[in-house]
């Protein structure tokens, strides 16, 4: 399946399309369908067009095949002078001094930026309904949500109002809003790419990653944000060069773990999985059933872990030093009372309840100090799969994207909705999301391939491979597809 930016980028070198041409068609695209959709809360339209001419220049002169493609960035993501506010009240109007690394990079490879997308408030949610903003709704049917919490990242890409765009993923909220929505969404190693200038939730679990609608151009992207961050020390060195796609799956083991498809798993996502496991198969790959026995503790460990850390990151959000203040108050305290019970939405002093919870005195050896033994665990378990296994193949999500509203007055419901994705971002390992199926009701279903730790060619390769091979079509909503 041939890459979206690789024919815009051809486009643009051969001249049959102008820089000015491809941003106005994007622009307009958006005027058109994001009322709908409300995909983006923000846009840089303006600043997108008076890059045109540099933009044409450089790639008159062989520039980067990112150079002139439209994209978006999730809206926790930094950009000086530009809005970012975590979907928050609490940030509203807020404008960076500086750029994030990822966005300081593509900026400097000649990708244009068309604005901000919707999200949950500060990345707390699967379904992104939680924002400030209102939920952005999923292009396949408007009617469901597109999971969280990158999701305007997810809809923009599906619906043509972005060739690529950029999200966070901590738990699975790049893999699962591709799941819902039908799109590619890939999860890099931990450390593979910066994530300066990304704002926290829960930093030994946050990765940036990218969306796109083929493998290629994910890889294309991964490519061109990857890498060594002076800015950020947990950031690591990869191999260097555009990342191998080719994958000879007659040298595969895949690696199936029984926990991954239980009772809580619909029985459509089930069969498309297996048929994608067959296909493999059929391709002559070595078929393995494995065990992951630590999946059940795996969801509870991640909130744990992930809301002790939201505790001890947004206690920076007291009205002082920047974003929302409350406006009325008798003293300094009630004013950082007040300012953070109205500027942070229900999910997100939720989750900051329960970290300060399980951090506090003769909680912590209870609670959090269980989970982080849980986390090594769960790493060791890995570990020992991937000594005998390539790439392990499991749902993106239990199931296929459901109703606006089901889910946001029951924050359990919402949460399992993470089971399969959040094992990765506790051991932090790359992992890729992609359309295998389709449900009887229309709506995408997602498989998630999993890889090694720095092996995230590996799982974009196969995940190449199953693209290829598959040919999965996910139509959009007719109200989308103008």
């Amino acid at each position: 399946m041939s890459g979206v930016i690789s024919r815009l980028s051809a486009m643009l070198k051969g001249g049959k399309i102008s820089v000015k041409e491809l941003i106005e068609a994007y622009i307009s695209r958006i005027e058109a369908v994001n009322p709908l959709l409300n995909a983006y809360v923000y846009t840089t339209f303006e600043e997108a067009l008076s890059k045109v001419d540099s933009m044409q220049k450089r790639i008159a002169e062989g520039a980067s095949p990112l150079a002139g493609i439209p994209f978006a960035l999730k809206d926790n993501i930094c950009t000086a002078g530009i809005p970012t506010t975590c979907c928050s009240k609490i940030l509203e109007n807020f404008r960076p001094c500086y750029d994030a690394t990822v966005w300081s990079k593509l900026k400097a490879q000649g990708a244009v930026l068309l604005g901000k997308t919707n999200m949950d408030e500060f990345a707390m949610g699967s379904t992104s309904e939680s924002s400030f903003y209102g939920a952005p709704k999923n292009p396949v049917n408007t009617a469901c949500v597109t999971g969280g919490s990158s999701g305007g990242s997810a809809a923009a890409v599906k619906a043509e109002l972005a060739a690529f765009a950029l999200g966070s993923d901590t738990g699975g909220s790049i893999r699962q809003p591709a799941s819902f929505c039908g799109v590619v969404g890939f999860k890099p190693t931990y450390g593979a790419v910066s994530r300066y200038g990304l704002i926290a939730y829960a930093s030994s679990l946050d990765q940036i990653g990218p969306f796109a609608q083929t493998v290629e151009d994910a890889a294309i992207v991964y490519d061109a944000i990857r890498g060594k961050d002076e800015h950020d020390m947990t950031s690591a060195c990869g191999k260097a060069g555009a990342t191998d796609l080719s994958c000879d799956v007659k040298n595969i083991t895949v690696g199936v773990p029984e926990e991954f498809f239980s009772d809580g798993v619909d029985e459509e996502v089930k069969s498309a999985i297996e048929a994608a496991i067959c296909l493999f198969e059929r391709g002559g790959a070595t078929i393995r059933r494995v065990h992951f026995p630590d999946l059940k503790t795996a969801l509870s460990a991640y909130y744990v872990i992930s809301c002790a850390e939201a505790s001890s990151n947004l206690g920076r959000y007291d009205g002082i030093r920047y974003g929302y203040r409350a406006e009325s108050y008798a003293d300094i305290d009630e004013m950082i009372v007040k300012t953070r019970s109205t500027g942070f939405g229900a999910e997100v002093k939720r989750r900051i309840m329960l970290g300060t919870y399980v951090l506090s005195s003769g909680y912590y050896d209870a609670y959090y100090k269980k989970a982080c033994l849980i986390r090594s665990r769960i790493r060791a378990a890995f570990r020992e799969l991937f000594s005998g296994c390539d790439i392990l193949i499991t749902p993106a999500s239990p199931t296929t994207a459901f109703h606006l509203g089901k889910t946001y007055s029951d924050s359990t419901q919402a949460y399992l909705a993470d089971i399969c994705t959040v094992p990765v971002n506790i051991a932090g390992l790359p992992a890729v999301s992609l359309p295998c199926g389709v449900s009887k009701d229309g709506l995408p279903i997602g498989m998630q391939i999993i890889a090694d730790r720095m092996c995230d060619s590996t799982a974009l390769a196969c995940a190449h491979y199953f693209e290829r091979e598959a040919a999965v079509s996910v139509p959009l909503s007719s109200e989308v597809a103008l």
